[in-house]
């Protein structure tokens, strides 16, 4: 785990402790087990699961092959 992903993993245990959802004015949140920021789920800085994340999108039959921006531009809707 690299040092922000630490930071962040501190964050939010801190926040569990307190017991609550929202830290920053809404900028991060708390729903369920996921981590929100700028209501969008936070991706730790681990490869095999930002591969994963890029592979469910880039196998979507309606995104088709777009391009490398394309696909960036799909999976950063919904992921920091």
């Amino acid at each position: 785990m690299r040092g922000k992903d630490k930071e962040v993993v501190r964050v939010v245990e801190e926040i569990k402790k307190v017991g609550i959802k929202v830290v920053r004015g809404e900028e991060w949140q708390l729903e369920g087990d996921l981590i929100l920021k700028k209501r969008k789920v936070y991706v730790p800085k681990d490869e095999e699961l930002r591969i994963e994340i890029i592979w469910l999108h880039h196998d979507i039959l309606v995104a088709g092959h777009r391009g490398k921006w394309k696909m960036t531009e799909l999976v950063m809707r919904n992921y920091w």
